[in-house]
């Protein structure tokens, strides 16, 4: 389910390599070129959210891309404000201790909202209020074991969309013990916020990535921005590259992190059972809402590929998916697009 957060890691240089050289998620970073259009490119790097965050902007004036990322970088800080369980002050990190948080940002409860909605549509298979079952599996693993089926009924206990109640007023979890992670759908919501923050100032040609990713308009290379989707079973290799359209792009995998030495436990939960699901190894969505392919990814894990397709079309959105051998399957109108 979400992905979730008790672990802060500092990208160290390898990944930022990776990163750079779009063989994480993965972007292929676009080389300067020598007939390069009128525009001038700005671009930053930042610590956010649990990871390395990068944004890229275009524009003829050149001041006019930077004050985008600027706003860009202002709206990611203010989804931090109050979704990052990595701020003891955040709403989530209020919420989660007190069960109750009152006043909540409307920022917040539109993610909440959306949550919910999408934990409706698919029936639980998305559901914000899994963190207890993170503790469980982070726990375990700091013992150097896996949790028992005890301690996981206990932390099912507790997990429960349909027992988080969400108003503009007030947002309450009405079981004790319950927690919410929004590692699930918040990168995805800051990409969001971070686009409407440089269109706002008029960038027409962009690229971010804020552990999801979001790109329109041209590269620098005056060609459509290219994404590479990394497979989970080889370092360094991607499954295909996709010339993205406009839409947003989360990718969510059994490789990002795990607890043990193989894949069969990972960072992302099965509501029902507590456990991580057994046939995928990635899910790749793209959506028109960064938000909501971020959701998805989770919610089309849950199953296998002939399901994760199914449940695109039903979505009105593409879908990529590695299954745990490393065979892949994509949506029909995405294989058009699709270089291997």
């Amino acid at each position: 389910m979400p992905d979730s957060n008790a672990h802060l890691k500092i990208p160290n240089r390898r990944h930022w390599l990776r990163v750079s050289m779009g063989l994480s998620a993965g972007l292929l970073m676009p080389k300067a070129h020598a007939k390069s259009s009128s525009l001038q490119w700005r671009e930053t790097a930042m610590v956010g959210l649990g990871t390395t965050l990068f944004l890229r902007a275009g524009h003829v004036d050149g001041d006019r891309a930077r004050s985008g990322l600027d706003a860009a970088v202002a709206a990611i800080r203010h989804v931090e404000q109050h979704m990052s369980l990595f701020d003891p002050a955040s709403g989530v990190s209020t919420l989660n201790r007190d069960g109750v948080l009152h006043d909540p940002h409307p920022d917040l409860v539109r993610v909440l909202r959306l949550s919910q909605q999408v934990s409706a549509k698919s029936q639980g298979a998305f559901d914000v209020t899994v963190q207890p079952l993170w503790l469980a599996w982070a726990a375990a693993q700091r013992g150097g074991r896996l949790p028992t089926q005890a301690e996981l009924d206990a932390a099912r206990a507790r997990v429960g969309w349909q027992h988080m109640q969400v108003s503009d007023k007030r947002v309450r979890l009405t079981r004790p013990g319950m927690a919410l992670t929004l590692n699930g759908i918040a990168q995805g919501f800051a990409g969001d916020r971070a686009r409407a923050a440089l269109q706002k100032h008029g960038v027409e040609h962009a690229l971010i990535d804020t552990g999801e990713w979001s790109a329109w308009g041209q590269s620098p290379e005056q060609s459509p921005w290219t994404l590479g989707i990394a497979n989970p079973r080889l370092e360094n290799a991607l499954v295909a590259k996709i010339s993205l359209d406009g839409r947003a792009l989360a990718t969510s995998s059994d490789a990002h992190y795990r607890f043990g030495s193989d894949d069969v436990h990972h960072h992302i939960f099965d509501p029902q059972t507590g456990y991580s699901p057994r046939m995928i190894a990635s899910v790749t969505v793209l959506a028109n809402s960064c938000a909501l392919a971020d959701a998805l990814t989770k919610v089309m894990f849950m199953g296998d590929a002939a399901q994760a397709i199914a449940l695109a079309n039903r979505w009105g959105v593409d879908v990529l998916v590695v299954d745990k051998a490393g065979r892949w399957r994509a949506s029909d109108r995405l294989i058009g697009v699709l270089r291997t």
